[in-house]
């Protein structure tokens, strides 16, 4: 469908662009979340009392010292310049969807859906992709509006992940399902400083040009849900970087290697915040890193998963031919699968010869994992799976 409306190079150089704009500044935003939150829980008691300081921090950087302080409320004047964090959000936010637009929807058929998931028009797709990105933060924020405890919220957010994430994988892709899962997430975060964070900085702004006493309630709220996005970043951004371990989205059971992961960088977060806090907990990076060892064991290929246990006779020339009539049309030197202008990841398999030196590749990709075809949109069956991981593996 809309593949095209724009030439696949040009395309590829868009994806190119909101992509590196989305990783810079992720990276960005999620290094101020880092901070701040430390900054937060490394605060003290000011070596000089002011009346106005709640705490304060001293710190070594650069080659120089640092003092900084916090004020209970608001200082007794407006600073002039006054730094603002709210740009590096809404950028991540806007590229991630400029992202999502560019490679998941205008390739909906290659990309977001997979026929043997769920066959289901790209419109159909893409508006359910949206209403879950939209859902995600309605029904969080009326959460944190109606509960104020974060233990709750936190067990709201843990069934929010389980819902979406099995939801996703009965309509989406394997990988489309995950980044569908972190979409919403990261919607979560960003909505939160667009209309709790921000909106909590113009109130304490606002009173003190009005001479009044500003209400510290916002600002409380404020920092509530900066904990919260905090939190996330870890789980996000697993999912920004899920779609090359297709070992994790191709797995049976996906959508809950997808909520283990999300747990473990949950728990991670937590143990660094209490670390910062001066409450280091060493069991909760070790029960992280056992917990990770467990889903790796859990969700390990059995070693016969190539087909290679078969008594039956290899037909290597059919195996070359499934290869040709389903990965071919995009790992050719002229790809004629439509949205593509080159072999992906530069991977040729025209010859026996280039499949048979790409065999691995071939084997973990379209076999193990069958993350390949990508949304399986040349209809590789499971029987011609089976058929070319039998001849790759005769080939050992």
């Amino acid at each position: 469908m809309a593949v095209a409306l724009i030439d696949a190079y040009w395309q590829d150089w868009l994806e190119l662009a909101a992509r590196w704009l989305h990783v810079v500044a992720g990276i960005v935003w999620i290094g101020t979340s880092f901070y701040f939150v430390a900054l937060d829980n490394h605060l003290g008691r000011p070596r000089v009392e002011e009346e106005e300081v709640g705490g304060e921090s001293w710190e070594i950087h650069g080659g120089g010292f640092y003092r900084i302080s916090k004020y209970r409320v608001a200082p007794a004047e407006l600073p002039e310049p006054l730094h603002w964090f709210k740009w590096e959000a809404y950028t991540t936010w806007l590229s991630g969807f400029a992202l999502l637009v560019v490679l998941y929807y205008w390739n909906a058929d290659t990309y977001l859906i997979d026929k043997s998931v769920a066959d289901i028009p790209e419109a159909a797709a893409i508006g359910i992709s949206l209403v879950g990105l939209a859902a995600a933060w309605v029904v969080y924020d009326l959460a944190c509006v109606f509960v104020k405890s974060d233990a709750v919220i936190g067990l709201l957010l843990v069934a929010m992940v389980v819902a979406s994430a099995y939801g996703a994988s009965q309509v989406f892709s394997g990988r489309a399902a995950y980044l569908q899962v972190g979409a919403m997430l990261g919607t979560i975060m960003a909505a939160n400083v667009l209309f709790n964070i921000i909106p909590a900085h113009w109130e304490l702004i606002r009173a003190k040009e009005a001479g009044r006493e500003p209400d510290p309630v916002p600002g409380r709220e404020a920092k509530r849900r900066s904990v919260h996005n905090n939190y996330l970043t870890l789980p996000v951004v697993f999912t920004m970087i899920s779609n090359h371990f297709a070992f994790t989205y191709e797995h049976d059971h996906g959508w809950l290697v997808l909520v283990a992961l999300v747990l473990i960088g949950a728990w991670i977060r937590h143990f660094f915040n209490l670390r910062h806090a001066g409450r280091t907990r060493w069991s909760i990076l070790v029960t992280a890193v056992l917990a990770a060892v467990v889903v790796a064991v859990a969700i390990r290929p059995d070693e016969g998963g190539g087909g290679g246990g078969s008594s039956a006779p290899v037909d290597e020339a059919k195996a070359v031919a499934i290869v040709q009539e389903r990965c071919v049309p995009c790992h050719s030197r002229n790809p004629t699968q439509e949205g593509f202008d080159a072999p992906p990841a530069g991977v040729v398999l025209e010859t026996r010869d280039e499949i048979v030196e790409r065999a691995d590749q071939v084997e973990e990709q379209a076999v193990r994992t069958k993350a390949m075809p990508l949304g399986n949109v040349t209809g590789m069956t499971d029987e011609e799976r089976e058929t070319l991981g039998a001849w790759l593996d005769s080939l050992k």
